[in-house]
């Protein structure tokens, strides 16, 4: 599935994803698996909100993942202190720990994802499913935002059918594919037939 960059992509299609489902055993040998192996040792600190925050986070360095993370947190201080309450305090980044209701390591387990927002956050599982069962995509967290987090090499949950729009995380590829891709991400269909 491939991401769509930019102010697009929302409300998901149905059951579109893009980036929530990895392969196991490449994140694995990129950058460890937690539940085998002790990988905290390999993750770096990263001051979040120099200014406005000060806090530290820590995030994996493979890849740029850390590296990236310092450059949106630079940019994100930047902001108007509109966005604050978007970003601070962050609901976390490392955590050994598989996704919810699942037996797949989540991306916070390999130290490439953040979570921000709690207070102003949606999940597809915190919503309640309206007739028919279908749980209607919602979203506060601005765009402003999520543009600085694909600047450098993050998706946004936002942009998933099972949204998340708190979390971010460094996929990079996801990204250098979508922005070759001549529609951004969301074929003609998808586009012609969104979701109720």
């Amino acid at each position: 599935m491939p991401y769509p960059v930019g102010e697009t992509g929302v409300p998901p299609p149905t059951d579109f994803d893009p980036g929530r489902v990895r392969y196991t055993p490449l994140f694995d040998k990129m950058y460890g698996n937690c539940l085998a192996a002790n990988i905290q040792k390999a993750l770096v600190p990263v001051v979040w909100l120099p200014t406005k925050a000060g806090t530290r986070i820590m995030f994996h360095p493979a890849n740029g993942a850390a590296e990236q993370l310092r450059k949106v947190s630079e940019e994100l201080d930047k902001l108007p202190a509109k966005f604050l309450e978007f970003l601070h305090p962050s609901a976390g980044s490392y955590n050994c720990r598989p996704i919810a209701e699942t037996k797949r390591l989540s991306a916070h387990g390999y130290g490439i994802a953040i979570d921000i927002a709690l207070k102003r956050a949606h999940y597809w599982q915190w919503t309640k499913p309206e007739a028919g069962g279908v749980r209607r995509w919602r979203n506060e967290v601005p765009w402003e935002i999520v543009h600085v987090f694909e600047r450098h090499g993050f998706i946004w949950g936002g942009k998933w059918s099972h949204y998340d729009t708190m979390h971010f995380e460094y996929r990079p590829e996801l990204l250098a594919a979508a922005r070759q891709a001549p529609t951004n991400g969301i074929d003609s269909a998808q586009r012609a037939n969104p979701p109720p």
